[in-house]
């Protein structure tokens, strides 16, 4: 089994980068990767690259046609919805998550919608 390794968008405060590390996770920001205005499609191919799940605020992820999730090895998207007060809460529930699919593949083809209450799961079953 795969250790949980995610790539970091540049949306993603440090308060998550840390978070995850203090979990046992890898964390790859893209700042130390890419350019940190590169465009999305440069984003997931570099998390592809890292063989991570990518991680983001950036709305933009969550489009299943431009970013279908049987195309990559997992994308996890934080849904703060300007709230970011909320944002400890959120990681507390994808703590649990996490802790409960701890390996790699439980992520291929899948898109997380990480919210307060809930975890929606777009993609393979």
């Amino acid at each position: 089994m795969t250790a949980l390794r995610f790539f970091a968008d540049h949306c993603v405060p440090m308060y998550i980068i840390h978070f995850l590390r203090e979990q046992g996770y890898e964390v790859f920001p893209l700042r130390n990767h890419i350019p940190i205005n590169s465009p999305d499609d440069r984003v997931i191919a570099t998390a592809q690259e890292l063989d991570a799940i990518l991680i983001s605020l950036n709305g933009d992820f969550v489009d299943i046609i431009t970013y279908s999730p049987s195309k990559y090895k997992g994308i996890i998207s934080i849904q703060v919805r300007n709230h970011p007060e909320l944002i400890s809460r959120i990681m507390q529930r994808l703590k649990m998550y996490l802790s409960e699919h701890p390996s790699m593949d439980d992520y291929v083809g899948k898109l997380l919608l990480v919210e307060v209450h809930r975890i929606r799961i777009r993609g393979r079953s």
